[in-house]
């Protein structure tokens, strides 16, 4: 069953998007510097709060799991799983990391070798062994609490309170009451739709540059503008038909594939690379990172002022804040039939050990290449560029050319995952009124996949792409707001037994298991 346009939503959104990249593009002199400039206002002037909510989610999610709260179905009492727990973790780990984590698990570390925390000294041994432990910081628990969330309030909005919309407003509704349905509630959903393109943007400006350096490498060719064109019209051709398909026949055997092809080349490197090395590197890594947690989260560097926690740190809990209403939205949707505590736990451990993987692999490797002075990376990300670095360490392993071409195709299904269910949630947000069965329409679905590829395609040929990217992690500070909302909601309605009251109209009556 597909519903209804939602036009108080659809027709804003569309204005705001089209309006914003013909700003992009007339002023694209003069709005880097300027969304630049407030990008690092924020980071320095509200570090702590972001810093705060991050902590202040996990502890929230930490109570929802083992309290008892935790076995609240998302659904009917009888209500099962609608796809099985690989097809599930997958849809969630892809929609949530995308290219990022094949990005940055390889070039990240770098950075953080020489340019570490704490006034390490650069290049130093101290700086290696936390180069690896920083990206597991940055890319594990404390982001996924950011996602997890808001999908543990939507989907108690959706499956348990029957709110006929995906929609974070309606997440809000236990706070704002009949605003919810108002002019308030409207503002909210437009803006996370931004958020949502931002998202694209960042996903964009990695993806497409290192696929296309990638490419260039393979066939003896420099990147170009027209390249690059031409593997965002690939993509827009991949994720749109999995998109139009829909979320049973397209999104979930997309992403099953994702995995496959993820876990693979994952297991390669491995194998082939300094194996040793790698495991022990992740171990020394993973245990400074828990030793140092506390630490690493409420660093703020306030003395000295060296700038690091709010470059990294900072920028990306508000990125990963800015972004989590549409995984919210989208792993609510395909979360029906599980519990709660259920949802809280997959999604804070299999999101983490995805992460995990990916840099103690790829990072590892990256860092034996750089200490073991058979490459130096570090003076071509330096001298030449990011996506050198990429290009140079998959030229490093055996096999290169099949490896490099298995990266492509990796790197153009890895973003497919996340921009088909970034079109899918933006319909859903556009929709008046969704079933738990039901979807948005699918030329619904297929108009969102074609605009954000126009809107690609329009920044790459002026630039724009990273000025989507900074303006979206703007967002995130309303977005603090949001979240208040969202998790005092989600305690009023959990405080006042409302997951009774509905099971209670529903079935006439509570067992002991509901109550528990």
């Amino acid at each position: 069953m597909n519903s209804k346009l939602d036009k108080s939503i659809f027709w804003p959104s569309i204005t705001l998007v089209v309006a914003a990249t013909l700003l992009l593009v007339i002023f694209r002199e003069t709005a880097g510097p300027f969304v630049a400039s407030l990008m690092t206002g924020i980071t320095f002037r509200l570090d702590w709060a972001f810093e705060f909510l991050t902590i202040g989610l996990f502890i929230i999610l930490i109570w929802l799991m083992v309290g008892k709260y935790g076995r609240i179905k998302l659904g009917e009492p009888n209500d099962r799983p609608e796809f099985s727990r690989f097809s599930w973790g997958g849809m969630l780990f892809c929609a949530g990391m995308g290219t990022s984590i094949m990005f940055w698990s390889i070039v990240e570390p770098l950075y953080y070798y020489t340019g570490p925390p704490f006034r390490m000294e650069p290049e130093s041994t101290e700086a290696a062994e936390y180069a690896l432990s920083y990206g597991l910081f940055h890319w594990g628990i404390s982001a996924w609490a950011l996602y997890a969330l808001p999908a543990v309030v939507m989907a108690y909005s959706f499956f348990v309170r029957k709110d006929s919309s995906l929609k974070i407003s309606a997440a809000c509704r236990g706070i704002l009451g009949r605003h919810a349905d108002g002019f308030l509630g409207k503002a909210i959903d437009i803006l996370v739709v931004w958020s949502m393109i931002g998202g694209l943007g960042t996903s964009l400006g990695l993806g497409v540059p290192m696929v296309s350096a990638v490419i260039g490498d393979l066939l003896g060719i420099e990147p170009s503008l027209w390249l690059n064109i031409c593997i965002i019209i690939i993509w827009t051709f991949i994720f749109s038909s999995s998109a139009y398909f829909g979320l049973y026949k397209g999104i979930r055997k997309l992403s099953d594939w994702n995995v496959y092809m993820a876990l693979g080349i994952a297991l390669f490197v491995i194998i082939v690379g300094p194996t040793l090395f790698i495991l022990t590197y992740f171990t020394d890594s993973l245990g400074i990172m828990l030793n140092d947690f506390m630490r690493m989260s409420l660093y703020t560097d306030s003395i000295a002022q060296g700038g690091f926690p709010q470059a990294w740190t900072v920028f990306y809990w508000a990125w990963f804040a800015a972004t989590a209403p549409f995984i919210g939205i989208f792993v609510a949707r395909i979360s029906k039939g599980r519990s709660i505590r259920e949802l809280v736990f997959n999604v804070l451990t299999w999101g983490s050990i995805g992460s995990f993987l990916y840099f103690a692999v790829f990072g590892g490797y990256t860092m034996n290449l750089q200490l073991s002075g058979e490459v130096n990376v570090t003076n071509i990300l330096s001298e030449v560029s990011e996506q050198a670095v990429i290009v140079a360490v998959l030229n490093s392993l055996p096999l290169s050319v099949i490896v490099s071409i298995f990266f492509v195709i990796l790197g153009f299904i890895f973003l497919a995952t996340s921009l088909d269910s970034a079109s899918y949630v933006i319909a859903s947000v556009a929709t008046k009124e969704l079933g738990p069965v039901s979807e948005p329409a699918r030329w619904h679905r297929l108009l969102w996949g074609i605009l954000l590829s126009a809107l690609a395609i329009s920044l790459t040929i002026v630039g724009g792409l990273d000025v989507v990217q900074t303006s979206s992690v703007l967002v995130s500070v309303p977005i603090l707001v949001l979240y208040v909302l969202m998790a005092m909601s989600l305690i009023k309605w959990l405080n006042n037994n409302e997951h009774l009251h509905y099971y209670i109209n529903k079935r006439g009556g509570a067992s002991k298991h509901d109550i528990k």
